[in-house]
């Protein structure tokens, strides 16, 4: 079996939890459900029929307007279809070789667990980076069934593989980072939220199941990333010191930084002082 087809079906599947997704971020953070009511048009109230609401294909069909009224359909919709279908397919690449190269059932399941749940940490890290930059909150809802959903798949994943290890370098993130952020947050009451960090730990805990490396520069990344963008903020006067500006989208960019690219990352480092990972 080739990777090739699997990673295109998680592509696919990334379209249809995109679409999902779209409605996440504009219902949690007005305390919506999620399931109902079925989705309308925003304009004329209308519902969206079924083969109006096919990932991407539907907004090109309909040229991004409302069937009933004609009003204009933000392109964000099917741009944030596309882009979790890049994140899932960014994963499934990075994972997906292990699933089908796995000796044993045994960690051929493990390797599967590990999927499941980094694709599950993309798609909450697509609606939170949104809505972080809508409304600058990190919504409780999202972010804290982030350490159970993480804890049970990797911890069994982690279980099943033989590999317990992981669950101590997890364990470390988590509190790493957690620490980190609380006490940011403490120093500098306004510069970092209890969202960031709530959001901190969960990262934490993804990254530092892969290892040392991806939670060094996964936590690094963010830092470099949300600083370099503030600096062109002030530098274009977009904003001021004051200004208060998401640092969640950074945190987990910098997040899917350390997971896709992180042990490439810190090799390199490491060796230009004549070091290897460990």
């Amino acid at each position: 079996m080739t990777v090739v087809p699997l990673v295109v079906a998680v592509g696919v599947i990334g379209t249809l939890i995109g679409s999902f997704l779209n409605v996440v971020v504009h219902r949690v953070p007005a305390g919506r459900s999620v399931v109902a009511p079925p989705s309308s048009c925003g304009e004329c109230g209308h519902a969206i029929r079924p083969y109006d609401n096919i990932p991407i294909l539907s907004w090109l069909l309909l040229r991004g307007r409302c069937r009933d009224c004609g009003t204009r359909i933000s392109a964000r919709y099917p741009l944030v279809e596309v882009g979790t279908a890049v994140l899932f397919v960014l994963v499934g690449v990075r994972l997906l070789p292990g699933v089908i190269a796995a000796p044993t059932g045994a960690d051929a399941a493990a390797a599967g667990l590990e999927l499941v749940a980094y694709l599950y940490l993309a798609a909450i890290g697509v609606a939170l980076a949104l809505i972080d930059l809508d409304v600058h909150r990190l919504p409780n809802a999202i972010v804290l069934p982030g350490y159970v959903v993480g804890a049970v798949l990797l911890g069994t994943a982690a279980l099943v593989a033989g590999e317990p290890d992981r669950l101590g370098t997890a364990a470390i993130g988590l509190g790493a980072m957690f620490g980190l952020y609380l006490l940011l947050a403490v120093v500098r009451p306004g510069g970092m939220g209890m969202g960031d960090v709530k959001l901190a730990g969960v990262l934490g805990l993804f990254l530092g199941y892969l290892g040392f490396g991806p939670l060094a520069v996964g936590a690094l990344a963010a830092f470099l990333l949300g600083g370099l963008y503030s600096a062109v903020l002030l530098a274009t006067k977009r904003a001021d010191r004051r200004s208060g500006i998401p640092f969640g989208p950074w945190m987990l960019a910098g997040a899917a930084i350390g997971i896709l690219l992180g042990d490439g990352i810190a090799a390199a480092y490491l060796s230009l002082f004549g070091l290897t990972a460990f």
